[in-house]
Order: C-alpha cells, then structure tokens, then sequence
C-alpha cells in the first residue's frame, strides 16, 4: 500500500493531516495540498464535472487581497464557507500562497490582522 507522501507530485514534504473540525495545517503549501487540490486540483487549474471549480492560475480575481479572503472565511457557490475552520493566519497564509503561485505574482501579502478584520 502506497504511504501519502507517496502520493503528493509538488506538495509539502512532510504531510500534516486535521483530524477535526479545524484545521492543522500552517503554511499555505500545507493547507493548499491538503484542502484546496481536491478541487482546484494540485496545478491549481480547476476542474469540471460533477460542480465547476475555478482555474487559480493567472486568476486575475486575486489581484484585490480581499476578495480570496472574503471567499476563504464565506465560500460561494460549490466553496463552503472555511472561515470557521481556519484561524485569521492560516487564512492569510494559503491566499498568500494562491497570489504567489500558478502563474499569480501578487506580492502584497495579506495579514492576519486583515482577515481578522474582514470577519467582521
């Protein structure tokens, strides 16, 4: 039987997995690999079937910090709401990470504070 890690093309080294409501993992490489590739898919470029999930690459939606954030904590449509699941720095760090990677070079970090704000 194959282990996780041997399963993860381009993610973190070291696996992290939630075992509850909330989630365990801290960088946005973690969080990205281990709830947003389900449906983004690792590459980050969407997929269609069953619901529609929105290429992430070159997405010119997150040019604005505060719309992934609102989408994060809120959801939308096929995207559930994490904002419960997720503290204000595990929020800030997979959208910094979405901004960075798949052809996205957004460079003005979100904070922590930011989302805090944004939940209210």
């Amino acid at each position: 039987m194959l282990s996780p890690t041997a399963l993860a093309h381009d993610g973190p080294q070291t696996r992290i997995f939630s075992s509850g409501f909330n989630f365990a993992e801290t960088t946005g490489e973690e969080l990205f690999a281990n709830i947003c590739q389900g449906c983004h898919m690792p590459d980050g470029s969407g997929a269609s079937g069953a619901g529609a999930y929105p290429s992430l690459v070159a997405d010119k939606n997150l040019e604005a910090r505060g719309y992934p954030v609102y989408l994060v904590i809120n959801g939308r449509r096929a995207m559930p709401p994490f904002g419960a699941m997720m503290t204000d720095a595990q929020i800030a760090a997979v959208v910094n990470y979405l901004r960075t990677h798949f052809d996205n070079n957004y460079q003005d970090a979100v904070t922590a504070s930011e989302v805090r704000d944004a939940r209210r």
